[in-house]
């Protein structure tokens, strides 16, 4: 069984193979560029070199298609024929209420898809495009969707409802919802592991930290709290969004600079975070480089999040109580040790006993390591993630019909025996 993942953003089409029976990754690629023009497709394979092609895509359509073509290349593939794939994944950022797993893709789902895609308004609908040209590309296997949300649906009314006219969340469906699911889920799930527990005898706080950034307060193996919210413009600082903010701030703004309602939106999401407090840099390791040299902002930066990331370890330690451990995450959180150092220094009293070495050495998206000392009372890993083999275990399994919760699904990745390739 070949399983097909797709991560459709708004100019870009993320694709990975996952061959099931030999439970690995035959190949991976990006076609950057979709729509705005210069397209141009990178293609992964293991034991090969990376292969570019330019070729323009217009459209979601025109871009699967060359991940079609470039993936049955005689040269540059992998398989024979478009037949090999067995089924596709699709990565959905906002199910609303309504999901709280992934799904097979009917046109009852696409439809519900479709109804929520407001609350997210720059990633829905490439998202929608993705599915629906997928199905154009390969009418005929089942399609599957994996929502970054469900995860966090077990959250309590107390954790996901806003103090705000209760009509909102009625009508309109505001309340915090969390995105990064099928990351947060993979590396509790491994922490778990690491830690030689059930996931529902573990209290974990998640720490998913990359151009976008959310947490995660996880008790007995389920999301009870996160920190993005309706959109994952609410809470750490990010590459280019803001985060928490005094919410009186953008209609100051507006008022001051003459600035439209999607001017102030665009500048919250695009123009913030890293990038608004640098002035040029959203990539980590610009700002490490760069504060290291003398440049003030760069410094203050790191600083800023820093500070927000240990509240926010503070703020879920007293949601949970008593705590396991806290893993870090994604590019920023696998590779980004001084910001890890200056995140968990001072914590000792809350027992967090960072070994400072371990941490250094913690510089690679391919190892799980431990960063506290031996005898820290509560752990610190540093876990890449790994989105596609849950979007790959989730979509198996549906075809297998043995999927179900996510507590009581037996994912690979849960077991004691598992070996990341």
């Amino acid at each position: 069984m070949v399983i097909l993942a797709l991560n459709c953003g708004s100019s870009s089409v993320k694709y990975q193979l996952f061959d099931w029976e030999r439970k690995e990754v035959v190949a991976k690629g990006m076609v950057e560029r979709v729509i705005i023009g210069d397209s141009f497709i990178m293609h992964e394979v293991p034991g090969r070199e990376t292969y570019r092609k330019d070729s323009e895509c217009p459209d979601h359509k025109i871009a699967i298609d060359l991940i079609i073509k470039t993936l049955t290349d005689p040269e540059q593939g992998v398989l024979k024929e478009i037949g090999e794939i067995s089924a596709v994944g699709h990565r959905v950022v906002h199910g609303g209420e309504m999901f709280t797993r992934s799904v097979l893709i009917d046109e009852k789902v696409l439809d519900a898809v479709k109804e929520v895609q407001h609350l997210a308004p720059l990633h829905n609908p490439p998202n929608i495009a993705g599915i629906e040209a997928a199905q154009a590309v390969l009418p005929d296997v089942p399609h599957v969707a994996i929502f970054d949300t469900a995860f966090h649906q077990t959250m309590p009314e107390h954790a996901y409802l806003y103090p705000l006219p209760y009509e909102w969340y009625e009508n309109y469906g505001v309340r915090r919802y969390g995105f990064h699911g099928t990351s947060h889920l993979y590396v509790s799930k491994r922490a778990a592991v690491l830690l030689g527990k059930k996931p529902a005898d573990c209290n974990i706080i998640t720490m998913h930290i990359g151009n976008g950034v959310s947490h995660c307060a996880i008790r007995g193996g389920i999301s009870v709290d996160t920190s993005m919210g309706l959109t994952p413009l609410e809470g750490a600082v990010m590459g280019t969004r803001c985060g928490d903010i005094d919410p009186a701030i953008p209609a100051f703004m507006m008022q001051k600079e003459n600035l439209s309602a999607k001017e102030i939106d665009s500048i919250l999401n695009k123009k913030s975070g890293v990038l608004g407090i640098t002035g040029r840099y959203t990539d980590r390791r610009d700002v490490i480089e760069n504060a290291a040299n003398g440049d003030k902002r760069c410094k203050v930066a790191l600083d800023i999040e820093a500070y927000r990331l240990k509240k926010y370890i503070g703020t879920y330690m007293a949601a949970l109580g008593r705590l396991d451990a806290v893993v870090f995450t994604a590019g920023v959180g696998e590779m980004g040790w001084p910001i890890r150092e200056r995140t968990l220094e001072g914590l000792e009293w809350l027992g967090i006993k960072l070994d400072k070495e371990r941490n250094k050495s913690a510089m690679t998206r391919k190892r799980e390591t431990l960063i506290t000392t031996d005898d820290s009372p509560v752990k610190v890993y540093v876990i890449p993630t790994d989105e596609e083999l849950v979007f790959t275990e989730d979509v198996v399994a549906i075809l297998n019909g043995t999927y179900t919760d996510h507590m009581q699904f037996d994912y690979s990745f849960a077991r004691a025996d598992f070996v990341r390739k």
